[in-house]
């Protein structure tokens, strides 16, 4: 039997969360007061039941009684009505920006500042972020992203380490990516711009990477970022960490920077304790600027 808290900030995806759960075959309940979701869990966890897997969406929307839920917690441990807590988050920037998308206002904000809103969010539901079981920050993460990470955790009982690891590669005539945690430059590899029939392509060609990874300096690079990412790894997750963005720049975001960041996936795409996905931001941009 599971018994799933579905919480975390607004925007950032606990209703997709939630429809995914119920697909899933979790029998879902949104927006429960507060002061019934302790009788609710003993009911769902009653031996015997039919129904083995709940999820229970909880927010601000609760207003004030959410303080409330921290002693309902308490008391379903007491009564031993076991239960696991997702907290799906994302940095300010990101919910701002979605909120501006839909033109929707922060339950918090009311006629105010949508980051004013967020900020007294965060400070509502801390003590759920802190008593999580699973973090996930979505805000690098596709819809189908967060499916499947909800589906590895949820359906197919994987192990999961709170941290999701996304690769970057990127120009730096276009700009230091703003959400990276930790920015490498490999303009010091040799430059296949300036071969003209490997011009058009890019790092996802082999002609390219074959070119790139053709220089022994490409492997010795390749084989000490690999060495310090994967000691780095482990101590983020134990210092709570749950999103690292490594961003990879050459000049253009076209050729060695998006053959390093591919090379990086593959070394770092092994291992169970973490997600990891890789991005091109600036792979298509040359080809836009010359049409």
């Amino acid at each position: 039997m599971r018994f799933v808290i579905v919480t975390g900030m607004s925007g950032a995806g606990k209703s997709t969360a939630l429809k995914m759960l119920e697909d899933a075959g979790y029998f879902c309940v949104d927006n429960l007061p507060i002061e019934l979701i302790g009788k609710f869990a003993e009911l769902a966890t009653k031996p015997g039941s039919e129904i083995q897997r709940f999820a229970l969406g909880v927010d601000i929307r609760s207003g004030e009684s959410l303080k409330e839920l921290e002693t309902v917690l308490e008391e379903m441990l007491i009564k031993n009505c076991k239960y696991e807590i997702l907290y799906l988050d994302a940095n300010n920037d990101v919910l701002v920006k979605r909120y501006k998308e839909t033109r929707r206002s922060h339950p918090l904000s009311g006629a105010g500042r949508v980051d004013r809103g967020i900020e007294k969010e965060r400070g509502m539901t801390a003590f759920l972020k802190e008593q999580a079981d699973y973090i996930i920050d979505t805000s690098t993460l596709l819809t189908r992203e967060l499916k499947a990470e909800l589906e590895k955790i949820f359906v197919n009982d994987q192990s999961y380490k709170n941290l999701f690891i996304t690769i970057l590669s990127f120009g730096f005539k276009y700009g230091i990516p703003t959400d990276a945690d930790l920015v490498f430059d490999v303009r010091f590899l040799p430059n296949p711009y300036y071969i003209e029939e490997l011009k058009p392509k890019t790092g996802n060609d082999k002609e390219i990477q074959d070119y790139v990874m053709g220089f022994e300096i490409a492997h010795e690079f390749l084989k000490k970022l690999t060495d310090m990412i994967s000691f780095l790894i482990p101590n983020y997750i134990i210092e709570g960490k749950n999103q690292l963005v490594i961003a990879i720049g050459c000049t253009g975001g076209k050729h060695r920077s998006v053959t390093l960041a591919n090379k990086l996936y593959e070394q770092l795409n092994v291992h169970e304790e973490y997600g990891v996905k890789v991005e091109h931001r600036d792979i298509q941009k040359d080809a836009l600027r010359n049409k």
